[in-house]
């Protein structure tokens, strides 16, 4: 090959780069240009919509989802969210089946909303969840069966008592979480879905956690749970949605309540009663998590929370994850302090 050759090619080689190369580079930055433009519109859109969804939009009608005369059923009514749930529906003038564990307390809640709303019926249930015993549901099923029942809310819950690594975690504990969580709601579930099917409406409100949204070591069972009704949800909502039926998991931070322990509220942390006029008037409504169908964080702060970690931070990644062990390794830390002096307090 001689030089005369390779001269000539490497001209036109070079004659190829200064004017063909700068078009095609012109053109591969409007196309990087466009695409970044798209994203970011993407996400202005995506974070209008999660503040128009909290702070503007209203949520579907209770009554849309059955009439005067129809029922609610609310597990784990007896405290904390549970009983808030039971009152505002009773207000919005839902009969109500309360079900959960202590028949006292039940019997307590039923007296006070019918004295605070007299055409009101209520019909109340004890039954523990974490035996799953087949006459208890035997009990449910003859009781709901008779009933218009237009909304259920599986609020029954268990949680560790502490922070705890996966490989302390007694198995007494291990169990109850998963067959209360897991098997009690889809237990319920189940019962009450073939009627509102027949009837082509109705509303069920599962109650999720930020445990489930996010990987929380030192709760791994309980957030396992919550991850495992997240996928459940919206299966479900996508079976029923063909049959008039809204299903929603309310995707929630922390409450005060007995489960969290957390006894003042705050900005963060509302109250039961804040946490569940939130939910009830944002039903259908997506609040801070556009990413999940048929989930919501309705109560403004967690929908805040929920799409930061969605859609800036991400909810699986190492630092995250991370993140989250360090704040519950120094809550277990503080439990057992805690506990260490109420011991030597019985002590003396």
């Amino acid at each position: 090959m001689s030089m005369d050759f390779l001269t000539k090619h490497m001209s036109c080689l070079s004659n190829w780069q200064l004017n063909v190369a700068p078009g095609w580079q012109t053109v591969g930055a409007s196309v990087l240009l466009a695409a970044g433009s798209l994203f970011v519109v993407s996400r202005v859109l995506v974070f209008a919509r999660v503040i128009l969804s909290l702070f503007v939009l209203p949520g579907k009608p209770l009554r849309s989802f059955g009439p005067k005369s129809s029922w609610a059923v609310v597990t784990g009514a007896s405290d904390g969210l549970g009983k808030e749930f039971s009152l505002q529906l009773a207000r919005a003038g839902y009969n109500i089946v309360l079900v959960s564990r202590t028949a006292s307390k039940l019997t307590t809640l039923g007296d006070e909303i019918t004295s605070k709303y007299p055409t009101v019926q209520t019909k109340t249930l004890a039954m523990d969840y974490a035996r799953n015993q087949d006459s208890d549901y035997d009990k449910l099923k003859e009781l709901v069966d008779e009933l218009d029942v237009a909304v259920l809310v599986n609020n029954v819950g268990k949680s560790h008592d502490i922070p705890t690594p996966f490989a302390l975690t007694p198995e007494d504990e291990l169990t109850d979480i998963v067959t209360i969580n897991c098997l009690g709601t889809l237990r319920t579930t189940q019962l009450i879905v073939p009627g509102m099917i027949q009837r082509k409406r109705g509303l069920i409100l599962t109650m999720g956690s930020f445990g489930g949204l996010l990987p929380t070591p030192l709760l791994a069972t309980y957030s396992g749970s919550k991850a495992f009704l997240q996928q459940w949800s919206t299966s479900l909502g996508s079976e029923l949605e063909q049959h008039g039926i809204t299903v929603e998991l309310v995707q929630a931070y922390l409450i005060t309540s007995a489960m969290s322990k957390v006894r003042r509220s705050s900005a963060t942390i509302p109250d039961p009663r804040s946490f569940v006029k939130s939910v009830l008037s944002k039903i259908g409504r997506n609040g801070g998590s556009p990413t999940y169908a048929y989930s919501s964080s309705p109560y403004w702060s967690h929908g805040l929370m929920a799409w930061f970690l969605t859609c800036i931070t991400g909810t699986m990644g190492k630092f995250v994850v991370g993140q989250n062990r360090g704040m519950h390794e120094s809550i277990r830390k503080r439990a057992l302090r805690k506990a260490e002096r109420e011991k030597g307090k019985k002590r003396t």
